[in-house]
């Protein structure tokens, strides 16, 4: 199709199928089609669990949540009715065009049949495969064959093909008003100094593969609290309350915990706040790069994509031979690339970046930077192995 009939392309649907750090590595490319035509209407179709970051993205006018039976997390299905509704609904809307955003392991044409079907005249997406009709725009799938690009890289690159181009490439989340009250008024009860250095330490993750051992999270939060005297804030969902507890009795120092207790607005609050976080690479990263906070990554090698974008970062892994595996849970079984990387050096990272920010950093203190190597697999982020 010509860029003419995109640049008359009002009303445009972005498929996202898949969880919070997905969406919200989206929202650069979403944010350059809106800014593009500012007349734009912009709906996002997105999972269940995509979904709850909506409300937090302000280039979207619209939501519709719909779980594929394409993707893993998806509950089998009794028939394929809810496929057929979904159509109808989306001809109804009468898109003029639809941007689908994947990672190069999935396969887009499942959801370009949806909008062929449902009347979508407009269709992008990048494909391995010759998608023929399926697809008005195809840009043939260079990942992972000749390189691999960030996931934000990816999908900026999707919507330039067709004329969407914007100079401030970074993620953003709107942080509710409401929401920053309630977490300023938690902080105060916590007795956290804003003025001082304080971390967020985010312990969970949904897969095992990418979970930073427990007993490594205690000592880490023990030396920031004891040798620094830098307070620490753990936060997760409620099925990970007996995840944190156990961190926390295996600790020596005291620490907090707002755990089960903050809804996604909140926790964006929180992390908008804090001067670090340090997690496991998951959700919270993502939210913490997009409000601008620097993070130490604790980066399990599942995959090369997903680092932290445009934000002040150490990415920790220790190599592995089976790296890259996409794996829930490590096939190997010693789960070495998380492992093997030792507190100390999770310790020295945090303390890098928070001198490097002077959020009121420990004044007096004496930071001893392990050494490290860098590994540019991604770009916009430092890559640290630790060996």
């Amino acid at each position: 199709m010509t860029q003419a009939a995109w640049d008359n392309a009002k009303n445009i649907l972005c498929v996202r199928l898949d969880t919070i750090g997905d969406v919200i590595m989206t929202t650069p490319a979403i944010r350059a089609l809106k800014a593009s035509q500012p007349e734009r209407r912009i709906t996002l179709l997105t999972s269940s669990a995509g979904s709850v970051v909506a409300p937090l993205i302000s280039e979207l006018d619209d939501l519709i949540i719909y779980d594929s039976p394409w993707l893993k997390a998806t509950a089998p299905r009794k028939d394929s009715s809810p496929e057929y509704e979904m159509i109808e609904r989306l001809r109804q809307a009468n898109f003029d065009a639809a941007v689908i955003f994947t990672v190069y392991s999935q396969n887009p044409l499942p959801s370009a049949f949806l909008c062929y079907m449902a009347g979508i005249p407009l269709r992008l997406a990048h494909c391995h495969e010759n998608p023929y009709q399926l697809l008005t725009n195809w840009i043939k799938d260079p990942e992972p064959d000749q390189f691999t690009r960030h996931e934000v890289r990816r999908q900026l690159d999707l919507v330039a093909s067709v004329g969407s181009e914007i100079a401030d490439q970074r993620m953003s989340l709107q942080v509710p008003k409401v929401a920053q009250t309630r977490v300023l008024q938690l902080l105060q009860e916590l007795s956290i100094n804003l003025e001082r250095s304080w971390i967020v330490i985010h312990p969970g993750a949904t897969a095992l593969s990418r979970r930073y051992p427990p007993e490594h999270f205690a000592i880490v939060a023990d030396q920031l609290v004891q040798r620094y005297g830098i307070p620490v804030i753990f936060t997760g969902t409620e099925p990970e309350q007996e995840l944190i507890a156990s961190i926390r009795q295996d600790m020596n120092a005291a620490s907090h915990a707002l755990v089960g207790c903050l809804d996604l607005g909140e926790l964006t609050a929180l992390l908008d706040l804090a001067p670090l976080l340090i997690s496991n690479n998951t959700g919270p990263v993502h939210i913490a790069a997009a409000v601008g906070t620097p993070v130490v990554d604790l980066y399990a090698l599942t995959n090369p994509q997903h680092t932290p974008w445009e934000v002040p970062n150490r990415v920790l892994f220790h190599d592995v031979p089976c790296r890259i595996c996409y794996k829930s849970i490590c096939p190997e079984g010693h789960y070495h690339c998380l492992r093997l990387v030792e507190p100390e050096t999770v310790v020295n990272a945090a303390l890098e970046l928070l001198q490097a920010g002077q959020h009121g950093y420990c004044a007096g203190a004496t930071v001893a930077i392990a050494p490290s190597f860098t590994q540019p697999l991604t770009t916009h982020s430092q890559l640290l192995e630790v060996v």
